[in-house]
């Protein structure tokens, strides 16, 4: 697969999944050897790992949009710049549902093999959201 096909393949899995929750189509768009890389550890996940994730963010977030941004392709990987929307409807963190919208932005990073995404990784920043919502709170001079 070329650098396009496999930026078609993350695209889709985002707005495809992501977006609508459609956990039944997930293994169109993963292999069954899915992984995720957090703090350079790479934790095996699989279908049903990232089926029970999906799950779980549109619990919290039931109206989740995930737009890319921007896609920047080499070999088999794929970063995309994206924006995230929602608003806070379920437990996140341990904070009770607040009703109030996020946004927040991220780049996410993808390896894409024989047209399944095989491993993701990326960073958001989370640090708005979390104000927003008031799990944080800002406190001392402000100067």
């Amino acid at each position: 697969m070329n650098t396009e096909d496999n930026k078609l393949i993350v695209r889709r899995f985002y707005e495809e999944v992501v977006n609508t929750g459609n956990v039944e189509i997930i293994d169109e768009f993963l292999s069954p050897d899915y992984c995720e890389v957090h703090d350079g550890k790479r934790l095996a996940v699989g279908i049903e790992g990232a089926k029970a994730h999906t799950i779980g963010v549109r619990q919290t977030y039931p109206d989740l949009i995930i737009t890319i941004d921007q896609q920047i392709a080499e070999g088999e990987w794929v970063v995309s710049c994206i924006t995230a929307r929602g608003t806070h409807k379920g437990e996140w963190l341990g904070m009770k549902p607040t009703g109030k919208p996020v946004t927040f932005t991220g780049v996410n990073v993808d390896r894409v093999v024989n047209g399944k995404i095989v491993e993701h990784g990326g960073a958001a920043n989370v640090l708005g959201p979390l104000l927003e919502i008031g799990a944080i709170k800002v406190v001392g001079n402000a100067n």
